[in-house]
């Protein structure tokens, strides 16, 4: 498995020594007000930090918003794993997600960063664990007074995207969402369903 790995972090490992992660979550979905592609990076460190991830620098929001994450498991295959995070809708940037946003079927990836028990320094580039879409958002859980209020989302790994009918890739919103203001598909969903003499608007 370690092969799978980048030198440092391989090496991390094969040290068997103590091991510390975070777990990076990184979203992108759509503005609800603007229309635009948005991205929302939420980690469960203790401050806001910037990751670079394949040349690509990330700003990772913390303090409390990522509250637990599920084990992640890696299989080979095409079956659909599906992933439940849990997160606090109190913090800022979760309550941008779930209200200003549009995150339904939104792509995530999910990396984790290794860093060294003694030095807290970041061993190596974060590496990917999890790769695939918002399935479900469910609605805000409340416990008995003084427990935290919760929001949990669950995933879907890429591979659900082999079993999105032709229906959905086809829509008229995501011909928009792919190309603004074409509305070539406005009414695709009622075509040959209407009745329209000749000479009628």
């Amino acid at each position: 498995m370690a092969t799978n790995f980048a030198s440092a972090t391989a090496a991390y490992f094969a040290a068997q020594t103590r091991i510390r992660a975070r777990v990076l979550v990184w979203m992108q979905a759509l503005d609800r007000e603007t229309g635009q592609i948005e991205t929302m990076g939420i980690w469960n460190g203790a401050d806001h930090r910037v990751f670079t991830i394949r040349g690509e620098e990330r700003t990772y929001y913390g303090a409390g918003g990522l509250i637990a994450v599920d084990p992640i498991t890696s299989r080979t295959g095409l079956n659909v794993r599906m992933q439940r995070l849990v997160f606090s809708p109190l913090a800022p940037e979760v309550e941008q997600l779930i209200r200003g946003y549009d995150a339904r079927f939104a792509p995530v990836e999910i990396h984790r960063a290794l860093f060294d028990p003694d030095s807290h320094a970041l061993v190596d580039e974060p590496h990917r664990r999890f790769k695939g879409y918002i399935d479900k958002i469910s609605p805000l859980r409340t416990g008995p007074k003084g427990d935290k209020v919760t929001v949990e989302l669950q995933l879907a790994s890429s591979a659900r995207a082999l079993t999105i009918p032709l229906s959905r890739k086809r829509s008229n919103e995501s011909l928009r969402a792919r190309a603004s203001g074409d509305a070539f598909r406005q009414y695709a969903d009622v075509a040959g369903t209407i009745t329209v003499k000749w000479g009628m608007k």
